[in-house]
């Protein structure tokens, strides 16, 4: 069962950062609206949602300011709602905000458009001013990201060198599904083998095939032996 997106009505103040929340956990999106709405007198969440379609649907509708994005969710995660929304909405403005800080996950969502990285350790001033910096054009990450993602996008001598922009928009547990796929193993095994339903691992793998526009589990080992995955 998906959360209904839940929705602001009414008009917003002169000059308040329009916030839209975007996290399949309802206990945290009640946790980060509290601590915005109420301790920060110029930031207003307008909405949010539990899942990416409620959120592409909403974030049209709403056009906020800034959107803080989860990196993993149940149906594709914070790069789906960007691959979906970035290139109609360029005005609105995307923040990660992941318990996550792989690697993978960061760059993922950064190559998909979002303006920064944040995990949920930040405190609630920190992430205040953190939309306060992406709204007015910077680039914000937690401390100890921004050294890697300074030398993924750098093209100086020496920097780490960029990743498969294809393979990046995958989440780590749908990587983890294709390694297996690609070694043969069949729903029932990979469901056994990474603690999860057999229902879940069919809709990784169909995530995966869209992403990657491929057809079947065959072309898809295929796909995963070229980029040594397996």
């Amino acid at each position: 069962m998906t959360d209904t997106p839940d929705v602001t009505t009414g008009a917003e103040e002169p000059g308040m950062i329009r916030v839209f929340l975007v996290d399949d956990h309802g206990l945290f999106r009640s946790g980060v609206r509290a601590e915005l709405d109420r301790r920060v007198p110029d930031v207003t969440v307008v909405g949010e949602a539990g899942s990416v379609d409620e959120a592409v649907a909403a974030i049209r509708h709403l056009r906020p300011d800034v959107v803080l994005l989860d990196v993993h969710m149940p149906d594709g995660g914070g790069a789906e709602v960007l691959r979906q929304l970035r290139p109609e909405l360029p005005d609105v403005v995307f923040l990660a905000l992941s318990v996550s800080d792989a690697a993978e996950d960061v760059i993922a969502v950064i190559r998909a458009g979002a303006r920064g990285y944040v995990t949920k350790t930040i405190s609630g001033s920190e992430l205040a001013d953190a939309v306060r910096r992406v709204k007015s054009g910077d680039a914000v990450f937690s401390p100890r990201l921004a050294g890697f993602v300074l030398d993924v996008f750098s093209e100086r001598p020496g920097a780490a060198p960029p990743g498969d922009p294809e393979l990046d928009l995958l989440t780590r547990r749908e990587r983890d599904v294709l390694r297996l796929l690609a070694r043969g193993y069949a729903y029932k095994e990979i469901a056994g083998e990474l603690f999860i339903s057999v229902k879940t691992v069919e809709t990784h793998v169909s995530s995966v095939l869209r992403k990657t526009q491929l057809s079947n589990r065959y072309e898809l080992s295929r796909w995963a032996s070229d980029r040594r995955l397996v």
